[in-house]
């Protein structure tokens, strides 16, 4: 397998996506990650709260907390990482961002990749799975 030059690390706003970061940075030393804070839509099953706010907003707190995501990892990796933000479902987004910015590798954190039976169905299926199934490029999911 040739080493990737970039490397997308999708952020959600959930628990262990660190580990995405720091997997990222340290099994492709080499490439330049994107780190893309993702803000869903606020009718969105996803949602991150209940309360209307600006999307402006929104969108800033997504940056900081990446940035923040960042200086918890590695604050040396800083000239290898870019951050980006953008609004939308995650398994639309995910797949049609690692195709515009050519984008060679995905690394995410899921839990749903065994999510199977009932749960599934009353869940929907999970992020996880929806971007290994729309993107064209090699994507590592993290348990």
């Amino acid at each position: 397998m040739v080493d990737p030059a970039t490397v997308l690390v999708p952020t959600l706003g959930r628990p262990r996506e660190d580990d995405a970061l720091a997997y990222a940075l340290e099994t492709f030393p080499n490439a330049n990650v994107r780190l893309l804070a993702i803000v869903t839509p606020l009718d969105a099953r996803m949602s991150e709260g209940s309360v209307l706010e600006r999307a402006d907003e929104r969108t800033a707190e997504a940056r900081e907390r990446a940035a923040r995501l960042l200086a918890v990892v590695d604050e040396s990796a800083g000239d290898r990482v870019e951050i980006d933000s953008t609004e939308g479902q995650p398994g639309t987004v995910v797949p049609k961002y690692a195709t515009d910015h050519d984008v060679d590798h995905v690394v995410m954190y899921g839990h749903d990749t065994r999510s199977s039976g009932l749960v599934a169905r009353f869940l929907g299926r999970g992020v996880a799975t929806t971007v290994i199934e729309r993107t064209s490029q090699p994507v590592t999911i993290l348990q």
